[in-house]
């Protein structure tokens, strides 16, 4: 008999049940490292340079950003967009994969779900503030009211995105939290008697841990992963309607609800490798975030990545081989008008970056790939800037032309909001278990050495 690996292990460092659960709960009971302050006062700094700007533009008016006649759309559109899009990955790693039984997405399914909560929670915000009085904001809700006969307008984009956040959302919080309560049970009997085990106490529900107990969960689990694949494709479908429903060229495509999925999934598995590589590092992950994983998603970004290259290409063929002149302008002034460097920016990032990753050694290494998809999340962030922007700043009319820049309250509301996203990011890591011990300890022998004959 000799020992060979049947296939690349899941879990680094031959771990035994216990080793798994220390390693796992050890962040969330010792006081913090270094780094982890250092990365929580950056993001902290930045998302209050973003609550100072929000608040100066909710006190002064819309009239802080660069907005004109032509472009009513710029930078907030852009963001929200974008936040949905980041916010893909998390229901494709958890409930996708655990339908198609993957089991490498269990190192990294808990933090996608949570980035999946925080990036939709940045999304929120900038559809409200867009509105200009948002204390307003609960009027696009249908609930019976005092108003008469003021009701929404279930035509407008902005009522669907409403519909479409909210749902999603709502879903998502249901789908992580349902998984983390085996975890929450282990963190409560681990605690020292006092106010953490009270609260772990009443966020596990009563967990047992017996066969009954675990025959109901998984039954929910399954069900839940059900209920939120269609998520994937529906929310970012109605997000693009948005853009598609218009008569602007450049906007109305059939081809707009496949493309934002697939560049939304693209985006979102470029940020969850990009975190998952800093948590890491910071909170001493090394065996639970291994390059088995780096490799396996590498190719995911690949497999989108490729996918948005031909959406660009497809528009571009469409718009030139149809018969609408409007639209041909749109595409070639994107290339070669003043926001051509906006557009080159998206297509070095997202088509041509990601190529970089079919060299094996590229996807092997932390570095390289870290800086891939920091790249790539630039890419797509241009993407929406150009698809609104560059739609809207040359219009029917050469007089009614107009350029666009942003202002510093716009600059500083994006940095806040991504000051935001990496807080909440930060927090969760030190509160809650940022990788799922009971599915984690499932995989542990997967892939390590085997006895042959």
């Amino acid at each position: 008999m000799a020992d060979v690996a049947l296939r690349p292990p899941l879990v680094a460092g031959h771990k035994r049940l216990a080793e798994v659960t220390e390693d796992i709960c050890r962040p969330m009971e010792r006081w913090p490292g270094l780094a982890w302050w250092a990365a929580f006062v950056v993001a902290f700094s930045m998302l209050m340079l973003g609550v100072t700007a929000v608040t100066y533009e909710i006190a002064t008016g819309i009239g802080t950003w660069g907005l004109n006649t032509t472009v009513g759309w710029a930078f907030g559109i852009t963001n929200f967009v974008f936040w949905i899009g980041i916010g893909h990955a998390g229901t494709l790693i958890s409930a996708i994969l655990f339908l198609f039984r993957q089991r490498w997405r269990t190192g990294v399914n808990r933090a996608a779900e949570a980035m999946t909560l925080f990036a939709v929670m940045c999304a929120g915000i900038f559809p409200v503030i867009h509105l200009g009085r948002p204390w307003f904001a609960y009027w696009i809700f249908p609930y019976p009211n005092f108003r008469g006969s003021l009701w929404m307008n279930y035509r407008s984009p902005l009522a669907w995105d409403a519909f479409a956040i909210s749902t999603y959302f709502i879903i998502s919080a249901t789908f992580w939290y349902v998984g983390l309560i085996p975890d929450l049970a282990t963190v409560r009997d681990r605690a020292n008697p006092g106010l953490r085990k009270k609260i772990f106490t009443i966020l596990s529900f009563g967990w047992d841990g017996g066969y009954k107990t675990w025959n109901r969960y998984e039954m929910v689990y399954l069900l839940l992963a059900g209920l939120c694949t269609p998520l994937v494709v529906s929310v970012h479908t109605i997000v693009s309607w948005d853009f598609a429903t218009a008569v602007i060229p450049g906007w109305h495509a059939t081809i707009f609800p496949p493309y934002f999925v697939a560049g939304a999934i693209f985006s979102g598995m470029a940020m969850v490798l990009t975190l998952m590589i800093i948590a890491r590092k910071v909170m001493g992950l090394e065996a639970y975030i291994n390059k088995r994983h780096l490799d396996v998603m590498s190719k995911l970004i690949i497999t989108t990545g490729s996918i948005v290259g031909l959406a660009y290409l497809t528009e571009f063929f469409t718009a030139q081989y149809g018969s609408n002149r409007y639209e041909q302008f749109v595409f070639l002034n994107r290339a070669r008008g003043p926001f051509a460097w906006a557009y080159w920016t998206m297509v070095s990032c997202n088509v041509l970056t990601p190529q970089i990753l079919w060299i094996r050694k590229i996807r092997n290494s932390w570095t390289l790939v870290f800086i891939i998809t920091i790249f790539v999340n630039i890419g797509m962030w241009f993407e929406r800037f150009v698809i609104i922007v560059t739609s809207l700043h040359r219009d029917y009319l050469p007089a009614s032309w107009a350029d666009y820049r942003p202002t510093s309250v716009e600059i500083a509301t994006l940095i806040g909001s991504f000051g935001l996203f990496f807080t909440l990011f930060l927090l969760f890591c030190r509160v809650l278990p940022v990788i799922a011990i009971a599915e984690i300890k499932g995989v542990l022998k997967h892939g390590v050495q085997g006895e042959a004959h």
